[in-house]
């Protein structure tokens, strides 16, 4: 006779049957609930069945006298051999800490002294969120006693604990009814893993369905922050009848509280008492949505940047501000739909992160630390002959020439001083520069490199960039479905850079949006019954082509620049990089070309070029000067500023720039920049000399390049320019002082204005003059 078992029909059902009743049974096993299952009218099963599924649940007993062994015997590695999550465990006792941070690497190096636990870091890893409550647990099994100082008072959770403490067992009708604390409650610390050496970083776009359930770490921008608000743990139930407290854990995003009391002298009584929610009892913890979406250079071609949900809770809240680059670690878990949404989402839930760590990528420059080894290495930078051209020619040294470009890109990463007055009237100190020229002069380049030299900085481009994905953008939150502020580019860019490139292909009403942002720095919002002022205190840096594509000699500087002059006079410095034709220079650029492609490398420089994290230490650390102008300067500067406005009048219609009161307030922005790059307090007349120059420089690059243009500009500049293109086309980086007078004479100037030039102007150049 066959065994019913072996039966086609019946083998089918007793298999499927068998499989809901295990995933079930494990379900409520993995959430610690206490439910005992019936057979569902299923036989007993195969004692090798049975055994099968013991051997594959896990022993979280066993995993939990694990972690408690490492919780009490891990000692550091060091000389004092402290013993690290003991002494986390003594501050979170005496209430100096909120956080217990199992950091992976630690249990690796344990887990793999000791035999059998080998392989715990991994089934950490793959289960994260179960056995950081184990961890939780396993730390209040080994909790010391708080150590009352003088100065320690109780706090109010600390009364209301005491007082749940006191409530004796209930006699009522031989009923004995004790209120329970769950163990959340009583709990003041958040377990969190921070990631290990065998967790590698990854993209957004490589997190699967397989990770669901595992520790993750990956790296993308933040583009929305939420606000923090509390969020529900532990919810108390008083009834209003009989008093009675009950505590309810509340386990995921819903919350479906009890509605009849369950003490005994309520249920005794017809109709029992009604529960309600008391705030004061319960236990809150802060929250936080921050949205986080790959970096461009992650996304691949024709592909748009992909975006996950974080979830921030305790003490991780506020850390991330929108367009940080981050490194998030955290646990990926599904989120499935509830109420009238999973009707029309089905069986489809969505994902999200529950962070556990954040690391920084970059970080501003204030928050740049420096040891005394990084002060001795600056100190070496800064005592340096020609500190300024060596830091300038270290801005993407395989770009070849553009010295004084280089020059203005460097006093932008540096700034000026930010001035607020007693009414509060804000003065901004930060420098715009604008660079318009043909196209293949490595402006887009320039641009890129300062994208990735700046702490801070939001790269994009004009025909892909609109009026509100500059500014701020009205989005609807996800949880609330409140109405809320989205900042663009340039909020995003807040004390950092912001690069546009391609500024021409913009539209005029998307360009007018940045009007505010260059000179008052705020972003003005009055949208969907929402008023406000939005802080971005961004360098502008823009690229942009002349109005014909290519410069147009026939043409006016006005025709060929084709932007406004409201929009012009915001800019501190304007360059015109021209690609003009010549046979020495070509030469010497496809040579420079050519040994970059060859070696991978610029050539020689005459010195070692700096570091990019030098060169931001040293801005950082240059940054942390406020040099003001001194008295004796004012009148220097006030009839240079008149100077250039007379010149403009007498060139008419030919006059090269637009020379406003903001020209003035740039000449004192670009020599506090100056100052600070010397580390010095207060702003010398060589500072507001080469400020002039490089002003000059703007408004000479602009002039018309056909023929020779050695009688447009003044003996020093031409005399400069002389020696600047002798020693490039070397290379070099030092002119003997007969080779410089023997160039001076060669161009129809004298040996007086030679050392002129060299008395006044050769401490700030890159060239150093032998005599």
């Amino acid at each position: 006779m066959e065994h019913p078992y072996n039966s086609q029909p019946f083998g089918y059902v007793f298999r499927q049957a068998y499989m809901i009743r295990f995933v079930i049974f494990k379900f409520l096993h993995e959430e610690s609930r206490v439910v005992r299952l019936t057979g569902f009218g299923i036989p007993d099963l195969p004692s090798d069945l049975r055994q099968h599924r013991e051997a594959m649940l896990p022993d979280y007993k066993s995993d939990k006298e694990r972690c408690i062994f490492f919780l009490k015997t891990y000692s550091c590695g060091d000389e004092s051999g402290r013993r690290k999550y003991e002494d986390m465990l003594v501050d979170i006792s005496n209430r100096k800490r909120e956080s217990l941070e199992i950091d992976l690497a630690d249990l690796e190096e344990f887990c793999l002294t000791i035999e059998g636990y080998e392989n715990f870091p991994e089934i950490v890893q793959s289960n994260a969120r179960r056995y950081a409550s184990i961890f939780a647990e396993a730390a209040d099994d080994i909790m010391p006693r708080r150590i009352f100082g003088v100065s320690d008072e109780d706090d109010s959770f600390d009364v209301l604990m005491r007082q749940r403490d006191q409530i004796g067992v209930e006699i009522n009708e031989n009923i004995n009814v004790s209120p329970e604390l769950p163990d959340v409650l009583r709990r003041r610390f958040r377990v969190y893993f921070k990631p290990g050496t065998k967790i590698a970083v990854r993209t957004v776009r490589s997190i699967r369905a397989a990770d669901i359930g595992h520790l993750v770490t990956f790296t993308g921008v933040c583009t929305r922050v939420g606000d923090v608000k509390p969020l529900l743990e532990v919810a108390c139930l008083t009834c209003d009848c009989c008093g009675f407290e009950i505590y309810q854990e509340v386990i995921g995003d819903n919350f479906n509280p009890i509605n009849r009391c369950p003490s005994g002298a309520c249920s005794l009584r017809a109709p029992t008492g009604e529960l309600f929610l008391e705030t004061r009892a319960s236990k809150f913890i802060k929250f936080q949505e921050v949205k986080v979406q790959e970096r461009s250079e992650d996304v691949p071609v024709g592909h748009i940047p992909r975006s996950l949900t974080v979830q921030v809770k305790g003490g991780l809240t506020r850390t991330m501000r929108p367009g940080d680059v981050v490194d998030i670690t955290g646990i990926f878990l599904p989120k499935p739909s509830t109420g009238f949404k999973a009707r029309q989402t089905g069986l489809v839930a969505d994902t999200y992160i529950e962070a556990m760590a954040v690391k920084h990528q970059k970080t501003g420059y204030s928050d740049i630390l420096m040891s005394a080894d990084d002060m001795t290495n600056l100190w070496h930078h800064h005592q340096q002959q020609d500190m300024y051209g060596k830091l300038a020619q270290s801005i993407a040294p395989e770009i070849y020439g553009h010295a004084d470009v280089k020059k203005a890109l460097l006093l932008l990463l540096c700034g000026g001083v930010t001035r607020e007055l007693r009414d509060g009237i804000r003065i901004r100190g930060d420098v715009h520069v604008c660079l318009m020229g043909d196209p293949g002069v490595a402006k887009s380049q320039l641009l890129k490199h300062i994208t990735t030299l700046a702490p801070r900085s939001v790269y994009t481009t004009g025909r892909g960039s609109s009026g509100v994905g500059l500014t701020a953008s009205i989005q609807r939150d996800t949880t609330t479905g409140e109405m809320i502020l989205e900042g663009g580019a340039l909020v995003l860019a807040d004390n950092g850079i912001c690069c546009i490139d391609e500024f021409d292909k913009m539209e005029e009403s998307d360009r007018t949006a940045i009007h505010e942002v260059m000179e008052q720095q705020t972003v003005s919002i009055a949208k969907a019954g929402i008023t406000t002022t939005l802080n971005a205190r961004t360098a502008v840096l823009a690229a942009a082509n002349p109005a014909y594509g290519r410069y147009n000699i026939a043409a006016s500087p006005q025709e060929n620049i084709n932007l406004p002059a409201a929009l012009l006079s915001r800019f501190d410095l304007m360059w015109l990089i021209l690609d003009v034709a010549g046979s020495e220079s070509d030469v010497a650029l496809a040579q420079h070309v050519l040994h970059v492609h060859k070696e991978g490398k610029p050539p020689g420089l005459g010195f070692e070029p700096i570091a990019s994290s030098q060169l931001r230490a040293y801005v950082a650390h240059a940054r942390t000067f406020s040099p003001h102008v001194p008295v004796e300067l004012s009148n220097y500067i006030a009839s240079a500023y008149a100077e250039i406005r007379q010149d403009e009048i007498d060139a008419g219609e030919k006059a090269m720039g637009y020379t406003t009161a903001r020209t003035l307030l740039s000449i004192l922005r670009l020599s506090e920049a100056l100052a600070r790059l010397r580390w010095a307090d207060q702003v010398s007349e060589g500072d507001v000399n080469e400020a002039l120059r490089l002003i000059k420089m703007s408004k000479i690059s602009l002039e018309d390049t056909a023929g020779d243009d050695t009688s447009k500009f003044d003996p020093i500049t031409a005399i400069y320019m002389a020696i600047r293109d002798w020693a490039d086309a070397q290379p070099t980086s030092e002119v003997r002082y007969d080779q410089a007078v023997a160039l001076v004479i060669s161009k129809g100037y004298t040996v007086e204005v030679c050392t002129i030039f060299i008395n006044d102007f050769c401490d700030f150049f890159s060239l150093v003059c032998i005599l």
